[in-house]
């Protein structure tokens, strides 16, 4: 048996990267009038990347970096009503509703009569928090860890914290990058739950012997089959009865 399940939250158990896309599609409209020669979308594909250092992840990054591509992009010429777009924009993702994916609250609430639940998820504190009271699965979960950065380290403090042994915990997320792949390189198990939408940064592939403690999902109705799927291999692998 593993003795902790963790999920991820955006796009995995809810809606997020649509939300994102409809930013694009707007600051891609708004440059539009400006007759701008280049690639704009690669630009700011470079700026949101570099500046993920200095202010993480989530949408207020998201937008101040598309106010620096602009400014670039522009020679400083964006207009201010166009800047004051941008920041409206920031408040309509930072308010938008939460929309859970067929077949999560089910999941959730079944696995957690079952199995300890823990959340860990990626990005502005005060904003997952909201996002996570308005999902409605936060009593499913006994622990909530809001991160600004997942990586083997930061699942390393985690784990500890909560005394929980890497080889019987299990990560289930959309991002092979984020979700996956630290959990596996620590020596634990994983289900990727293959997204619909994923920004390709959280992208990556699995290799070598990670795979044996690894398990693919179409989709979150998939995710019950693969625990237990991965918990007779790891019955085996470890001589578990």
């Amino acid at each position: 048996m593993f003795q902790w399940i963790a999920f991820d939250a955006d796009d995995t158990l809810w809606h997020n990267e649509k939300i994102y896309r409809m930013g694009r599609e707007r600051f891609r409209g708004i440059l539009a009038k400006y007759d701008l020669q280049g690639d704009v979308e690669g630009h700011f594909n470079e700026v949101e990347i570099r500046n993920l250092r200095y202010y993480g992840y989530g949408v207020m990054s998201f937008v101040l970096s598309m106010i620096e591509a602009a400014l670039q992009l522009t020679d400083g010429k964006i207009r201010a009503e166009d800047i004051q777009t941008l920041l409206d924009l920031s408040k309509e993702m930072l308010t938008a509703e939460v929309t859970l994916f067929d077949g999560a609250r089910e999941l959730i609430s079944d696995l957690s009569v079952e199995y300890p639940l823990m959340l860990i998820t990626k990005g502005d504190l005060s904003h997952q928090k909201r996002k996570v009271e308005e999902s409605g699965l936060l009593p499913h979960f006994q622990a909530v860890e809001v991160v600004s950065e997942k990586t083997v380290g930061v699942y390393e403090e985690i784990l500890g914290r909560h005394q929980v042994d890497v080889s019987h915990f299990l990560m289930v997320g959309n991002s092979i990058r984020s979700d996956i792949q630290p959990i596996l390189e620590l020596g634990g198990w994983a289900v990727h739950v293959v997204p619909h939408l994923t920004w390709d940064y959280e992208g990556g592939d699995i290799e070598g012997d990670l795979k044996e403690r690894f398990w693919e999902a179409e989709d979150l109705g998939n995710v019950r089959q693969a625990i237990f799927s991965l918990q007779e291999r790891k019955a085996n692998l470890l001589g578990e009865v």
